[in-house]
């Protein structure tokens, strides 16, 4: 992102789950990339907001926001992710720009279920595919990207900074498909 002249900003907005804030923060520090906390407990929204205006203030060009991993069967959660979308909007006109769903490349076909309530909740525009390190595939991510039409953006393949890497489709489908010898 620093490469393309992007100067990020980093919220801890999941204030639910323990160490989640901490966690992001060491990120935050390795990367040298600042970061904008909520507190245990707190009300994401109200980070995100908070963010977005210290982002304008300090001239941060953009914000990316680390939301609770929640299931899409659970309406409250849906419900305060979709109030996260709305307060974008009201903190800085046409935001966000970009929603990227986060999915496990080993959920198989409850990924299908979880990429359409939160598109439907959430107006997901991209998609993120983990823990294709080891032996998952992300095969539900065909049926995702021809029903929804999302695109993948990154693609997880280890757990070090370097390994969140662009999509390239071709080297997705030969890890998929190997071609017979």
């Amino acid at each position: 992102m620093r490469d393309a002249g992007e100067s990020p900003l980093l919220v801890a907005a999941d204030t639910f789950r323990a160490a989640a804030i901490e966690q992001l923060e060491t990120w935050a520090s390795r990367l040298d990339i600042p970061i904008v906390s909520g507190r245990p407990d707190g009300d994401p929204a109200a980070v995100v907001f908070d963010a977005i205006n210290a982002a304008n203030a300090r001239g941060n060009s953009t914000v990316i926001a680390d939301t609770a991993g929640r299931l899409h069967t659970k309406g409250h959660l849906m419900d305060e992710l979709g109030k996260i979308v709305r307060v974008t909007g009201r903190a800085r006109e046409g935001a966000p720009d970009e929603v990227l769903l986060v999915l496990d490349g080993t959920a198989g076909q409850n990924a299908i279920q979880q990429a359409r309530q939160f598109t439907k909740d959430a107006n997901v525009t991209g998609l993120v595919i983990t823990k294709l390190d080891g032996t998952a595939k992300g095969g539900a991510v065909f049926a995702i990207v021809h029903e929804l039409g999302l695109p993948v953006k990154y693609l997880g393949v280890g757990e070090k900074a370097d390994d969140l890497v662009p999509m390239d489709a071709r080297a997705f489908v030969d890890a998929l498909l190997p071609r017979a010898a």
